[in-house]
């Protein structure tokens, strides 16, 4: 086991910050404090809560431009972006859920007897362990944060190594706040500290971001014991764009959520199917948007397209590339209309006569490379879409609200959309099928993962 670890610009290649994995004192400390502070938070008010809550998200306005670069600065996203994530996602998810916590946190009735008075109330686990991702380190694990606080659960995060700044901020901005001692926690682990502290019956929930690979390693280290765990993993997320959509407006938003964060981003689109009859306009008017990218340094106010995270990331996307090509595929972007830049800068790559035998359109890519079918109908496109271990976001792009409901009926998605992909929205739940994940966060229903219901069954005479 390494005792430290540095984290390395993907855009400069630099150390940012050298930082020492927790130890087993402090990995005790953590827990033991957060035990203990759970008696003493779980009693206080909703309003109590929801007011250092907010003044946390007032801290990170307060201070957006240092953060956003330092996002950028950790896993390369170009800086015109990174803004977005604490100034609209962060504050629009979390402002939600604790505007919606009093409702949805109160008791449940049921229906009047004489002589009792009955509910459900809904009660906090306990501790609860967030394992934070890279690629959006704010949006993901405010999903769980605020839920969790606001139910009056205490918190320990853990962010991935690439940006384990974003966790040392969100312990600063709760500090500021005047959350109480021992709440909020972080640490820095590896993945075997990850698996131990799973096991520790002091841990009450698990909710963690990233792959699939990660997400069974977290179910191994629940093991025998009798916890939950909220995965959201990996995607292959397809799009079908259908002959009577508005084809300027579906290239427009589907070009975006393809190469969007270098394609780095867990809804992205990976593969799009386009009936047959609008394929060749589509294609064209995608691949001539997709050239107006600029791959430069992500710092540069004009960059619209920075490095992947890792050359290890970006070479396992030349990978796909390279199968796909020697099967039958077809690049459509000239690498000289991009810079050459050193890994792990990538340029954007669209791909024709794929077919479902290839990787690039069953297998997670991640990275800025988007295979595009034709397809001769609704039957075939719905085939094609469900034919993935992956559920995490489907799109359908057409003028018809009846079409789309009747073809979400039949395809195999935690979140169907009708022209517009790559969102969350926080009153809707946030949840995946198949290998994409278990459980769900935001909306209400985002509260019964850090809750538990208790039923008070009380005789009056």
């Amino acid at each position: 086991m390494m005792s430290s670890f540095d984290i390395i610009s993907p855009s400069t290649n630099e150390i940012l910050a050298h930082r020492d994995y927790s130890d087993g004192n402090a990995i005790e400390k953590a827990l033991a404090k957060a035990t203990a502070a759970f008696k003493e938070w779980r009693r206080t008010s909703l309003a109590q809560r929801a007011e250092i809550c907010l003044k946390m998200i007032q801290h990170f306005q307060n201070n957006i431009e240092l953060f956003s670069e330092e996002i950028t600065m950790q896993m390369g996203r170009p800086i015109q972006y990174s803004p977005f994530e604490i100034k609209g996602g962060l504050r629009e998810r979390a402002e939600y859920m604790i505007k919606i916590a009093a409702d949805t946190l109160a008791d449940q009735k049921v229906s009047e007897l004489n002589g009792f008075e009955r509910f459900i109330k809904r009660e906090p686990l306990g501790t609860i362990l967030v394992l934070a991702p890279w690629n959006y380190p704010y949006l993901t694990s405010v999903n769980t944060i605020i839920p969790a606080l606001m139910a009056g659960n205490t918190v320990i995060l853990k962010h991935a190594t690439q940006t384990a700044l974003c966790a040392e901020r969100y312990l600063e901005a709760f500090q500021a706040a005047g959350l109480p001692d021992g709440v909020f926690e972080i640490l820095h682990l590896d993945h075997d500290q990850v698996s131990e502290i799973i096991k520790d019956k002091r841990i009450a929930y698990t909710a963690f971001t990233g792959s699939t690979e990660g997400g069974k390693a977290i179910q191994k280290a629940i093991g025998t014991r009798f916890i939950s765990s909220g995965l959201e993993l990996g995607g292959k997320d397809p799009a079908y764009v259908c002959s009577d959509s508005d084809l300027g407006n579906s290239i427009k938003n589907l070009v975006d959520g393809s190469f969007f964060n270098s394609g780095q981003s867990c809804c992205g689109i990976e593969r799009i199917y386009v009936q047959e009859d609008v394929f060749d306009e589509f294609v064209d008017g995608f691949v001539k948007l997709t050239k107006n990218y600029i791959l430069d340094d992500p710092m540069n106010n004009a960059t619209t397209l920075g490095p992947m995270v890792r050359i290890k990331n970006a070479q396992s996307v030349i990978d796909q590339i390279e199968s796909a090509v020697a099967n039958g595929a077809v690049e459509l972007i000239d690498r000289d209309d991009f810079p050459i830049m050193p890994l792990p800068y990538l340029a954007p790559q669209v791909l024709i006569n794929v077919d479902h035998m290839m990787d690039i359109m069953k297998e997670e890519t991640f990275g800025p490379v988007v295979g595009i079918m034709p397809v001769k109908s609704d039957e075939q496109a719905v085939k094609l879409m469900n034919d993935s271990r992956y559920g995490l976001t489907a799109s359908i792009w057409t003028n018809d609200l009846e079409r789309a409901l009747r073809i979400g009926d039949h395809v195999e998605t935690g979140t169907w959309f009708m022209n517009r992909c790559d969102y969350l929205d926080p009153e809707l739940a946030w949840t995946g099928v198949k290998d994409s994940g278990k459980g769900c966060t935001l909306s209400s229903l985002g509260y019964n993962q850090v809750t538990r219901p208790k039923s008070f069954h009380l005789k009056l005479k």
